[in-house]
């Protein structure tokens, strides 16, 4: 007799990933499928043909039958999780009018809107004018209207990705509460979308009739249609759950729902994030995200490009030209952190090579001080982790602020987290204990969790996480590198920016003039 299984669909920045998983939170098969068709029109834009997606997720679920493992009539339920913040432009018929703009996209729109004159006096006298009007300008909506009016004007539907995934799944326009992630008018404290009265509205020309019918994370969105059926092989009436975001699928899948405990993501944007109960501003007008659980919040300090960066010197400064032969890129990392010592002989990076919302602003950039003549690649490529471990140790103080809570130990996923010697450096510099989830497929087994208690299998998703997810390998903190660590983040990494920050504005001003 086989036994029922859920469906996650994983569609991230890299790849999208069918992962069946079983009521115990074992992954039986997976079936992975690379995204590498970006388009970069103009430097700084990051763009996907719409329907490729789709198309992606067909294939990939067809690979998962042919392996032989899973038969789809043990499918019982689908949970799709996503990228966030991926938006998409839809006619009255659901057909895309644009590529996707993805959610690394740099593109900025004029600051044009007329908002209210109370919220106008109460952004000035807090200090906040220049964080919303960032905002405004990183709106996609926006910039769109702007600059394509007549893609603007035939707008019926502006979806994230997932919002179109479960139209193509479903053919229901609908998407989970636990989705909403980015420039959209939603409401992050009741998680709906925001009443007539707010700001938002002002700061952005869409409409409520323009946004799809939100749905509670776990419950029903919609079920297989025939066409999705023969075109994926998933049975047809097949149920499809409301998830969540493939960050709040993370936290969820690595077992992180106490506020003691921290989930750290180390993916192309590294993250920590803390699941609370209670609605906590991170920082002020920077919202928690809606958790893979209703009614719940993932506080999250976000360093937006994270892991990333690893590709980013390799391919700019041929940071893995002197590997051996045969040798992967996963043994050469390992490697350059073994010949190096901890603080990388005096050489730290400070990781903000993308601008941010209030602290570090628009003016921002990265860093790298310390350099002599006795550095090497190895060098490098430490500093750069011990920075981003530096920027999540800001993270993780400042949620434990905000939370009057600390945090006794981390769990990360995230391909950084397959290295032993980034976890060290991690355990090390936030000196606290950071141990591995039980499957490196964190966020799809966050989605199965939803499923398998919207299935019954469990009677909560508290009560599926806890059923479902484990721990792996545990890292302590090395006294010795403690120290070290705490005096380069005290004396060095800490006022890094704010000395270098004049220099980053006046370089703003030079190179964004109107």
């Amino acid at each position: 007799m086989t036994e029922d299984l859920i469906l996650a669909i994983d569609n991230g920045t890299q790849s999208i990933r069918a992962l069946a998983f079983n009521r115990h939170g074992e992954l039986i098969d997976k079936a992975q499928v690379a995204l590498d068709d970006y388009q970069h029109p103009q430097p700084g834009w990051m763009e996907h043909d719409v329907d490729a997606f789709y198309q992606a997720l067909c294939r990939v679920c067809q690979q998962l039958w042919s392996q032989n493992r899973v038969q789809a009539k043990q499918i019982k339920a689908v949970v799709p999780t996503t990228q966030r913040a991926t938006v998409i432009n839809l006619d009255a018929s659901g057909t895309p009018l644009r590529p996707a703009i993805i959610w690394p996209d740099q593109r900025l729109a004029d600051v044009r809107s007329r908002r209210p004159l109370v919220w106008r006096i109460l952004f000035r006298l807090l200090g906040l004018k220049p964080t919303i009007d960032a905002l405004e300008q990183a709106c996609e909506i926006n910039w769109i209207a702007q600059n394509e009016p007549e893609v603007w004007e035939n707008t019926a539907h502006f979806v994230l990705l997932s919002g179109y995934l479960n139209f193509k799944l479903t053919g229901e326009m609908a998407d989970s509460v636990g989705n909403q992630v980015g420039y959209i008018p939603f409401d992050y404290k009741a998680q709906d979308w925001c009443k007539d009265s707010d700001w938002k509205w002002s700061c952005m020309p869409v409409r409520r009739d323009q946004l799809p019918r939100l749905v509670q994370t776990g419950d029903e969105l919609g079920r297989i249609t025939q066409e999705c059926s023969k075109e994926t092989g998933i049975p047809l009436n097949t149920p499809v759950i409301a998830g969540a975001a493939d960050k709040a699928c993370e936290v969820l899948g690595s077992g992180c729902i106490n506020p003691s405990v921290g989930s750290i993501s180390c993916g192309t944007t590294a993250t920590i994030n803390v699941t609370h109960h209670k609605y906590l501003e991170p920082r002020p007008f920077i919202p928690p995200y809606p958790a893979a659980m209703p009614g719940v919040f993932n506080l999250e300090v976000q360093i937006f490009r994270g892991f990333w960066m690893v590709n980013w010197l390799k391919n700019i400064f041929g940071l893995m030209s002197d590997t051996k032969p045969h040798q992967t890129h996963d043994s050469a990392i390992e490697e350059y952190l073994s010949a190096t010592a901890p603080g990388a002989h005096g050489l730290v990076l400070q990781p903000y090579w993308n601008p941010g919302l209030g602290e570090p602003g628009p003016e921002a950039r990265g860093s790298i001080i310390g350099f002599t003549d006795t550095h090497t690649k190895a060098h490098i490529y430490r500093a750069l982790i011990e920075g981003l471990a530096f920027g999540l140790r800001e993270g993780k103080e400042l949620l434990e602020k905000r939370g009057k809570q600390p945090l006794l130990y981390c769990r990360v996923a995230g391909g950084g987290s397959q290295s032993d010697g980034v976890m060290q450096i991690l355990a090390d510099v936030l000196n606290c204990p950071c141990e591995r989830p039980s499957t490196y497929e964190a966020s799809g087994l966050g989605a199965a969790i939803v499923g398998a208690a919207a299935l019954g299998m469990h009677a909560t998703i508290g009560a599926a996480c806890h059923a479902m997810t484990g721990t792996g390998r545990r890292f302590e903190p090395n006294k010795t590198n403690v120290q070290l660590y705490d005096e380069i983040y005290q004396q060095v990494y800490r006022r890094q920016y704010r000395q270098l920050k004049p220099l980053f504005q006046s370089l703003y001003g030079l190179f964004n003039r109107a």
